[in-house]
């Protein structure tokens, strides 16, 4: 569909021949062109994953109340993704939640996701107990749907040959989607360890469960399968991109240039964008040192310089003749 590009060529041609029948100057074309890049989507957006801070959090420096507004404040970013193990006996908390979204709303913060890491199995062998850690995951639902975000982030986790995992996985997901579905709310899963790190498995685990709100978190580091066995972080990516509906830029180190030493992020950036992908990708920072606030701040500056060269690399203006 072009007609948003072809509505600004009618506007920009017709406001030229309004100009020149009262004898007004023509808008130079680099002032044209200003105008048009205002006026583009960024190739992505950022926000920023509670994890990031979790040592502050845990030492109890900082709550996930005030997290919102710690992120506006410190770093200029107006989208958050919480972890709920820091507000877990909130999950059914009315007043927390029209608290929280209170603060969100009075900083101009957007809630994006909640990451859930409530230590029940999603495909646990046993139907019931199954059953039971969907159910669990239900008022996180609820809360990311009172708070306004697009997804709740789960864990894949179960035991069995892998082919048993992926049908118990699936089953699981299956019946939160199902609750999920009419808060219109989707249910992500991110590569976080054992099978859920092979971006193979996910990605068929995600097909077989065969719904549009059930989806992935890719995440730029977690590809430590166990037993000494890392999965090739860029193949898992590509696997998992056709299915994502966030990203998670995972950081641990940074050499003196501002780039991140582990992982490639332009190359990863790429994987992303050419997936079609232009949403929130998350800045979650892992490192020692620096430490959490400069950490983050360096896995920023390197997206936004990224976003900057890759969008001039990648700009294909079209004429306006």
């Amino acid at each position: 569909m072009m007609t948003g590009s072809l509505d600004r060529r009618l506007f920009l041609k017709s406001a030229a021949a309004v100009g020149a029948a009262f004898g007004l100057p023509r808008l130079p074309a680099t002032a044209l062109a200003a105008g048009r890049a205002q006026q583009a989507e960024p190739l992505f957006k950022i926000s920023l994953a509670e994890w990031s801070l979790n040592r502050t959090l845990r030492a109890g420096r900082l709550t996930n109340l005030d997290f919102p507004a710690f992120a506006k404040r410190e770093f200029g970013i107006e989208a958050v993704e919480y972890v709920n193990q820091y507000f877990m006996d909130k999950g059914k908390d009315t007043a927390y939640f029209t608290d929280l979204k209170k603060r969100c709303d009075d900083n101009g913060v957007k809630s994006v996701l909640i990451m859930c890491d409530d230590g029940v199995n999603l495909g646990d062998p046993d139907e019931a107990r199954r059953a039971q850690a969907a159910e669990t995951h239900y008022q996180w639902v609820e809360a990311a749907k009172f708070l306004g975000c697009h997804s709740i982030r789960v864990n894949a986790r179960s035991r069995g040959t892998e082919d048993e995992q992926s049908d118990h996985v699936a089953d699981g997901l299956r019946r939160l989607c199902d609750f999920a579905k009419p808060h219109e709310i989707n249910v992500i899963v991110e590569n976080h360890g054992g099978l859920s790190s092979n971006g193979a498995w996910l990605a068929a685990t995600i097909k077989k469960v065969s719904m549009d709100n059930c989806g992935t978190l890719p995440d730029f580091g977690n590809f430590t399968i166990g037993g000494g066995q890392e999965y090739d972080r860029y193949q898992g990516v590509s696997e998992l991109m056709p299915f994502a509906k966030g990203v998670s830029a995972k950081s641990y180190q940074f050499d003196e240039a501002g780039n991140e030493v582990r992982i490639d992020y332009r190359r990863m950036l790429k994987i992303v964008l050419d997936a079609g992908y232009h949403g929130y990708i998350g800045i979650e920072w892992e490192g020692g040192r620096p430490g959490e606030v400069e950490g983050i701040r360096l896995t920023q500056r390197l997206l936004e310089r990224l976003r900057e060269e890759l969008g001039r690399a990648g700009a294909n203006p079209q004429s306006d003749d």
